[in-house]
């Protein structure tokens, strides 16, 4: 059985461990050993933090591996690259992961291509706050975490020194970007990359709390609100964003904004799937391509075959953020148990503040024949 290395043993990357498995590999996971679900699925299980890249390519180097990946996340795209170029396997090195996983590179690969990136201001510790050339409101993040962690809409100066410290907490290396904010829906792009030759796979249209902290509370494929001629926008922009990074293998996920008059305006773009089940299920679901293994077939060097295999549906993903949306989720199990796909782990709710998606209580997976139909699921799920 051909061994393979997954960064990562969370519900999300548990849908790769298993993959894997039906497809006859051996899989060896690496993660900070919390209970994860991946440390009982996979079967060998490294108690190693995903951010301990040298430890990893020191273990991998004896496990000779066909390849490395994992799904949606952005640290462990960093680790996985490291491990990828250190053994000689597919992967997009090490330039291309930190360009697709600091905001701020991104910025920078972005303007230089001439894309039509939101404009940013790197803010560091020694940043002058009253001489920066701000319009409000401004978008205040990280430069180098995803998830929704550390993201604040601020529209009084008076907020932005609160906004930037409660930025830079979760940073791991204490900057902070202030962008300014684009209005319009917002949508995520996913992509498989071969050779340098970019597919297009789908748009999933995103939920959030809204201002200030824009937690994810679904996502939708296909979209309900998205005509031809924006689509063909997207898909002629999204190759040039990942040309601009490098990425040339692999799954790629890219956030952005339409506004009223159809003008589109770069959130990021990650070098991986898309979490929140966008990448491991809602893609499957809603175009019958199998996203998953043609992750796994592109990390072993093997061309990823996106001809769909089953049949589609509209898909969406729902995240539990009270009492009252776990009651929504009792009633479609009562009223409506078929179009239940998967319904998570769900922690007991007691009331802490959801701030990212990290602190998020579960999730549930919705399937419908028609649009019209998952309208009216999605309306029982408050979404």
């Amino acid at each position: 059985m051909k061994p393979i290395i997954i960064i990562g043993a969370n519900d999300f990357q548990n849908q790769l461990i298993l993959k894997a498995k039906e497809l006859g590999c051996t899989t060896h996971v690496f993660a900070w050993q919390c209970g994860d679900v991946g440390e009982r699925t996979a079967d060998y299980f490294y108690p190693v933090s995903i951010v301990e890249k040298e430890r990893i390519l020191e273990i991998c180097r004896a496990i000779r591996p066909v390849g490395v990946c994992s799904i949606a996340s952005d640290l462990a795209a960093i680790t996985v690259n490291y491990v990828a170029e250190g053994l000689g396997l597919v992967g997009n090195g090490m330039a291309s992961a930190m360009a697709a996983t600091n905001k701020h590179l991104m910025r920078l690969a972005f303007e230089k291509a001439g894309l039509p990136s939101c404009k940013s201001i790197l803010i560091t510790e020694d940043t002058d706050l009253d001489a920066l050339p701000l319009r409000f409101p401004v978008i205040v993040k990280p430069t180098d975490r995803s998830g929704s962690r550390g993201i604040r809409k601020v529209s009084d100066p008076k907020e932005l020194p609160e906004a930037i410290a409660f930025a830079r907490e979760p940073s791991f290396e204490k900057k902070v970007l202030v962008e300014e904010f684009a209005e319009g829906q917002e949508y995520s792009v996913e992509y498989l990359s071969w050779r340098g030759e970019h597919h297009f796979l789908a748009v999933t249209e995103k939920f959030t709390t809204g201002a200030p902290l824009f937690v994810e509370t679904g996502h939708l494929q296909p979209p309900e609100h998205m005509d031809d001629a924006t689509l063909a926008k997207i898909k002629a922009l999204v190759p040039r964003v990942l040309d601009s990074l490098g990425v040339k293998y692999g799954a790629s996920h890219t956030e952005l904004k339409v506004d009223d008059a159809g003008d589109i305006r770069l959130i990021e773009c990650g070098a991986r799937m898309g979490g929140d089940c966008i990448g491991s299920d809602l893609v499957y679901l809603s175009t019958g391509v199998d996203f998953v293994r043609a992750v796994l077939d592109a990390a072993c060097g093997i061309e990823p075959d996106l001809t769909p295999c089953g049949k589609t549906c509209v898909a969406a993903v729902r995240f539990l953020f009270s009492r009252e949306d776990l009651e929504a989720l009792e009633r479609i199990r009562r009223e409506n148990p078929e179009a239940l796909y998967r319904v998570s782990e769900i922690q007991p709710i007691d009331g802490h503040e959801i701030r990212d998606s990290s602190t998020r209580y579960g999730y549930y997976i919705l399937t419908a024949d028609t649009p019209e139909a998952m309208r009216a699921l999605l309306r029982k799920a408050g979404l």
